[in-house]
C-alpha cells in the first residue's frame, strides 16, 4: 500500500530515525552505545552498565500511575540511569518537569524495600532528550539539582540530577561527540566516530526483519488501544443519547426523540472516545502532538487544549 495514503498509520518503517521512540530503545540497547551517551552527557567514565531489566515497568500501587521507562541502566557503583527520548512538546511548561519528579519518586520507592533506611536509595540520573527547547532558553543542555537557595553552589546531597537535552539549542557548552548526536537527532549527516556508530547501529535496526514485525505488531496494539476508545466512546453515547432523547421526546416524540438521541450520542462518543484514546497515547510518548491532532482532525492547538483537561 502507498504509504502516502496511510493517513492514519504511524511513521512507516522505512522513515524511521534515531528520534523515534521505538528505533531509540533498539539502539540504546548496546551497552557501548548506551554507556558512550551517558558519558558525554554527564561528562564522565563509567567502566560498565548493565540493564537490569528489557523494559523498566515501575508499578507502587494498584491505583496509582505506573510508569515505562525508555531505557533503564545501573553501573558498576549502582547508580542507575533513566533515558526518554522526548518529541512531544506538551500544553503546559511544568508538564516535563513534574512527569521527571515522579519518575524519580517512583524509582525511588522501587528501590527501597520496606524497613530499609533511607541511605539506601540509589544516586540517580533523570535524562530527557528533546526534540524541543522545554525552557525556551536556546540551550542544548539544562541540569538541574537541589541546591540551597541561600547558597546556591551548596548542594543539599540527596545525589539526585534531571538533565535535559534540547536537540534545537546552541552547541555552546558541551563536547563534540553530544553536540554531533544532537545535530544527528535532527536529521544532519553523523559527525564523529560514536555518531557514525549510532548511524550504523540505526541502520542495522532498520534491516532486522524480526523488528520490523515487532514494530508492526506495536502498531497493531495500537489501532487495537484506539478501536477500544472508539467502543467506549459509543457506548457512552448511546447512554447518554437515551437520556436525551428520552427528555426531548415527552416533548417532541417519545421514538423520534430517543432515535435522534442515541445518533447524536453515538456520534458524540465515538469522537470522545477517539480523543481520549488520543491523548493517553500522546502521554505515553507513543504519538506527538501533531500526529494526535491529524487523527483527531483538528488544529495543535485545539488539540493541546482538549490533552489539558
Amino acid at each position: 500500500m502507498d504509504k502516502t495514503n496511510r493517513t492514519d498509520a504511524l511513521k512507516a518503517w522505512e522513515d524511521l530515525t534515531i528520534a523515534d521512540n521505538f528505533i531509540f530503545q533498539k539502539v540504546m540497547r548496546k551497552k557501548r552505545l548506551c554507556k558512550r551517551l551517558i558519558e558525554n552527557i554527564l561528562n564522565i567514565k563509567i567502566r560498565k552498565i548493565t540493564f537490569p531489566e528489557t523494559e523498566k515497568d515501575i508499578h507502587v500501587r494498584r491505583d496509582s500511575k505506573s510508569v515505562r521507562l525508555d531505557v533503564y541502566v545501573e553501573d558498576e557503583q549502582g547508580t542507575l540511569y533513566d533515558i526518554e527520548m522526548q518529541t512531544t512538546d506538551y500544553a503546559t511548561p511544568d508538564e516535563l518537569p513534574k512527569r521527571t519528579r515522579y519518575y524519580q519518586a517512583m524509582m525511588d520507592m522501587d528501590v527501597l524495600n520496606k524497613g530499609e533506611l533511607y541511605t539506601k536509595l540509589r544516586r540517580t540520573y533523570i535524562i530527557f532528550i528533546c526534540t524541543f527547547d522545554p525552557f525556551d532558553r536556546g540551550r542544548s543542555l539544562y541540569t538541574f539539582r537541589e541546591t540551597c537557595q541561600e547558597e546556591p553552589a551548596f548542594l543539599m546531597g540527596d545525589e539526585t540530577a534531571k538533565i535535559f537535552l534540547n536537540s534545537k539549542g546552541s552547541r555552546e557548552g558541551i563536547n563534540h561527540d553530544l553536540a554531533a548526536f544532537l545535530d544527528y537527532i535532527e536529521g544532519k549527516s553523523p559527525q564523529g566516530k560514536f555518531t557514525e556508530s549510532i548511524a550504523d547501529a540505526v541502520e542495522a535496526a532498520k534491516e532486522n526483519k524480526e523488528m520490523k514485525v515487532e514494530y508492526m505488531t506495536f502498531f497493531m496494539e495500537l489501532r487495537r488501544r484506539e478501536e477500544k476508545g472508539r467502543e467506549e466512546g459509543r457506548a457512552e453515547g448511546r447512554a447518554e443519547g437515551r437520556a436525551e432523547g428520552r427528555a426531548e421526546g415527552r416533548a417532541e416524540g417519545r421514538a423520534e426523540g430517543l432515535a435522534e438521541g442515541e445518533a447524536k450520542g453515538t456520534i458524540k462518543g465515538k469522537a470522545e472516545g477517539r480523543w481520549t484514546t488520543l491523548v493517553e497515547l500522546v502521554h505515553d510518548g507513543l504519538l506527538t502532538v501533531k500526529e494526535a491532532a491529524k487523527r483527531a482532525g483538528m488544529s495543535e492547538e485545539a488539540f493541546r487544549k482538549l490533552a489539558m483537561h
